[in-house]
């Protein structure tokens, strides 16, 4: 029986590092198992704000991977502000009373100018040339991966110029999503985002999303089949020989401006000044991109000291953080639009034996998982006084040595088993 071809149009490929290059690289790993043949198509010379070359070390030998040039405006810009050019494309916006004329400017040009994204350029070559392979190799699917959403405008015009069926994946939500906020979009801009969105929206043959908020929100947009497939968790190697000596609260990944949560760093410090051996020994460990907003805020609660700002490591370096750690922190920003988010790492985090400490909004999709799971506590931004108990509360077991998590219903976010449903989708297309 031949394995049916699928063509996968993602922008994030090892060497690129971050949550967004996981959820496909792993999916490429696995639907083999399924009798499906991935092929990847992605830019031969990407722009990644972070790289990750021990990710390069996962690509199944036997998968089929081609690559197309890539014009991106970042390089221009970093003509003008390497730093800004550079932390803007990581998603790093400091808060608009503390930008720059040069960073109010690049936002201006990036919300306005590049729509839907940056790599806008890259649709129209890409189209060509994969409409000639797939002709060529007689592909019956395509799959497109955003954000950047440009992406699906290459998938929205192979559909219009093909027999093909389309499947669009979004890994986070598009115009709802928070940044959106903050590209000073003109009245215009916006609204040919939500065009763009509705076209590919109506016009794929089915829709990925990776929470049941955005497939809520995707509804009332389109009738086309809506399918919620999360992220999750693969097996590794990574071992530690036991827990670190502190009382460790470690947060990985990026900490942006609009996501901190004075909330905790507040009871961190009452703690801390109330009590001694908290003192002596909590640490709070920040493993990825933090943005100068946080850090200020969190030394303004007298917690320097008490930092250990580690910065970007790679995967098997962030595991093994989360491995040692006391606590893991899971922040997200107070908002009606975060409620859809749901970080990659949250299914690391649960596989961690580490429990978690989440802060976000209320009946958040993040919130129901790790309550059916079993691994850990979840607070609004109200929830000074709960928060505050649970952390000393932990405290003690963590001097009792008794700080453990007992999860439960971990199976279904397995990476096999996502992949098993998105076979099924396929196998169906």
């Amino acid at each position: 029986m031949n394995s049916k071809k699928v063509l996968i149009i993602l922008y994030y490929w090892p060497p690129a590092g971050g949550p967004g290059v996981q959820r496909w690289l792993k999916f490429v790993k696995y639907l083999t198992d399924f009798d499906i043949e991935p092929i990847v198509y992605c830019p031969d010379n990407p722009s990644y704000p972070i790289t990750d070359t021990s990710l390069v070390n996962e690509i199944p030998t036997n998968i089929k991977v081609i690559k197309q040039p890539i014009k991106e405006p970042y390089g221009l810009a970093g003509l003008f502000s390497k730093g800004s050019a550079k932390k803007i494309s990581s998603g790093v916006i400091p808060k608009a009373k503390k930008q720059s004329f040069i960073q109010k400017t690049m936002l201006y040009v990036r919300g306005n100018y590049f729509i839907p994204d940056a790599r806008k350029n890259w649709v129209k070559p890409s189209v060509s040339y994969l409409t000639n392979y797939i002709k060529a190799h007689q592909i019956k699917t395509i799959i497109t991966t955003g954000p950047p959403h440009s992406l699906h405008l290459i998938g929205l015009g192979l559909k219009e110029s093909l027999d093909v069926k389309w499947l669009a994946d979004f890994r986070d939500p598009w115009t709802t999503i928070g940044y959106h906020k903050d590209l000073k979009l003109t009245k215009a801009s916006k609204v040919k985002h939500e065009e763009l969105e509705l076209k590919v929206l109506k016009l794929a043959d089915k829709i990925i999303v990776t929470s049941k908020h955005t497939k809520q929100e995707f509804q009332t947009k389109t009738k086309q089949p809506i399918t919620v497939i999360t992220n999750g968790y693969d097996s590794h190697s990574v071992k530690v020989e036991e827990k670190d000596s502190l009382f460790t609260l470690a947060h990985i990944g990026s900490l942006l401006s609009n996501r901190n949560p004075t909330i905790l760093w507040e009871v961190l410090s009452e703690l801390i000044h109330q009590k001694e051996e908290f003192s002596k020994a909590f640490q709070l460990n920040l493993i990825g991109v933090v943005s100068d907003d946080v850090l200020e805020s969190i030394y303004s609660y007298g917690l320097k000291s008490h930092v250990n700002n580690i910065g970007y490591v790679n995967h098997d370096e962030a595991i093994g953080f989360q491995l040692k750690s006391q606590l893991l922190l899971l922040i997200e920003i107070n908002s009606e639009d975060t409620k859809a988010i749901i970080p990659g790492k949250v299914f690391e985090y649960l596989t961690a034996e580490t429990p978690i400490i989440a802060i976000g909004p209320k009946d958040a999709d993040v919130e129901e998982i790790i309550k059916s799971t079993n691994t850990g506590f979840y607070f609004n931004y109200t929830q000074k006084v709960q928060l505050k108990a649970q952390i000393l509360e932990c405290f003690e077991a963590f001097q009792n040595k008794t700080l453990k998590v007992n999860a439960i219903g971990l199976q279904p976010y397995s990476r096999k088993a996502l992949t098993e449903k998105l076979a099924a989708l396929l196998k169906d297309s």
